[in-house]
């Protein structure tokens, strides 16, 4: 098949685990013989004079990384303004993939679009083609604001989520709670949606046994610095471990919004120096912490998968998670981790210190955690599963759509723990 993907981000531009998902599966989709082609973009903040849009061949897979419009709009203040323009760049490189000289009259059977940031394109894109439109929703704005979607960008976002969901011809979550979600949010009747759970190449993940802890336990957090990854709970939890383990320490490895209320909340909870930032980790460093880490701590308040959790069942480490979403599909408590309920610093508590007072036990669910490892999660069994949805998707008569009714709740009250 030519498949046409749409994705905000790939490699070498990764926000988070969505880029290297997108990845991942053109790679393989390419190694299966199929022609895949990925819209992407350059780098945020740049121009079409310093970094022009670049085309380039790369495993198999033809990737078309757009420049920014002249236009200035800046992503984390008109963040839907942002989104439309670079919208607009990527339908106008999708058109002209037949143009002669480019393409050469290369049209593609399907359109893949990843996430709501990409709805504009690849709804364009698909119907200038008149090929059916396949979208994974890998997250919800409803969930990662706990349900609410009350603020004014929160409605345009689910909006626009919605609107996807429903020019879709078939849809591809990765757990079973993200279908239900998907279903409840968007009710999209008429769409028929696929369970496909993210990959991992186990193999780039070399395993390692916990020695004998030496020093002060190590605690490992990675992903990225947002609220609804529930990083402010592991560190309202450190000071209880540290009565229990003295020296305990928290290393948060990843980027995000909320790198600045976070350093605070760890002041607040007087941990400031037990608790280490340490920005984005390429594979090679990330494995390094992996193996050096007596547990990962993944307190997530909303997670549709937790890719994480697999690279770290892979490298070896014991699981610290909750039981949100897709991780609850992840981590078994008591036989492939230890888990508590969202936003529970007790349980997080518990948890952590079931780990460290019993490493033999901890390193035995690490070995059950990567047994669990199997073809389900192999990224040739993924990209079968995706081209086989591909293929059962057809385009189907469209009609006029209304707008959604997006139901209204006031606002809880605020939590000042809450960064917004």
């Amino acid at each position: 098949m030519k498949i046409l993907m749409v994705s905000w981000e790939y490699p070498p531009v990764v926000v988070g685990g969505l880029g290297r998902h997108v990845h991942h599966l053109a790679c393989e989709l390419a190694a299966a013989g199929h022609e895949v082609v990925v819209l992407a973009r350059r780098p945020m903040g740049t121009d079409a004079t310093t970094h022009p849009t670049h085309s380039f061949i790369e495993d198999g897979v033809l990737v078309v990384a757009v420049a920014e419009d002249p236009p200035c709009f800046d992503f984390g203040d008109d963040m839907l303004a942002w989104t439309l323009a670079m919208g607009h760049a990527m339908v106008r490189a999708g058109i002209g993939l037949n143009k002669p000289g480019i393409g050469e009259g290369w049209t593609p059977d399907v359109v893949h679009a990843h996430d709501w940031l990409v709805a504009h394109p690849a709804i364009t894109l698909a119907e200038h083609y008149d090929v059916p439109l396949v979208s994974t929703i890998h997250a919800t704005e409803a969930g990662r604001h706990s349900g609410w979607v009350s603020g004014r960008v929160n409605k345009q976002v689910h909006s626009v989520e919605w609107w996807l969901a429903h020019d879709s011809d078939a849809l591809i979550t990765c757990s079973e709670s993200m279908k239900d979600e998907v279903q409840r949010l968007y009710n999209p009747d008429r769409t028929p949606i696929t369970v496909i759970r993210n990959g991992i190449d186990v193999g780039s993940w070399t395993f390692r046994e916990r020695a004998p802890r030496s020093g002060p336990p190590r605690l490992l957090y990675v992903g990225r610095l947002e609220y609804e990854k529930g990083i402010q709970d592991a560190i309202a939890a450190l000071p209880r471990i540290r009565k229990a383990h003295p020296g305990a320490t928290l290393t948060v490895a990843g980027i995000g919004t909320q790198f600045d209320w976070l350093r605070e909340r760890a002041r607040v909870h007087r941990v400031a120096r037990a608790v280490n930032f340490i920005g984005r980790l390429d594979h090679a460093d990330l494995l390094g912490w992996l193996h050096g880490a007596d547990a990962i701590v993944l307190p997530s308040r909303y997670e549709p998968f937790g890719i994480v959790a697999l690279e770290a069942a892979a490298a070896g480490t014991p699981l610290v998670t909750s039981n949100a979403g897709g991780l609850g599909d992840l981590v078994t408590d008591g036989v492939t981790g230890a888990s508590f309920e969202p936003a529970d610093v007790n349980g997080i508590v518990d948890a952590v210190c079931s780990v460290l007072d019993d490493p033999a036990a901890a390193q035995d669910r690490a070995w059950a955690a990567r047994e669990r490892l199997t073809a389900d999660f192999a990224w040739d069994v993924v990209a079968q599963e995706t081209a086989l949805v591909y293929q059962s998707a057809k385009r189907r008569v469209r009609n006029p759509t209304g707008r959604p009714v997006i139901v209204e709740r006031p606002l809880p009250e605020r939590d000042p723990n809450q960064p917004y």
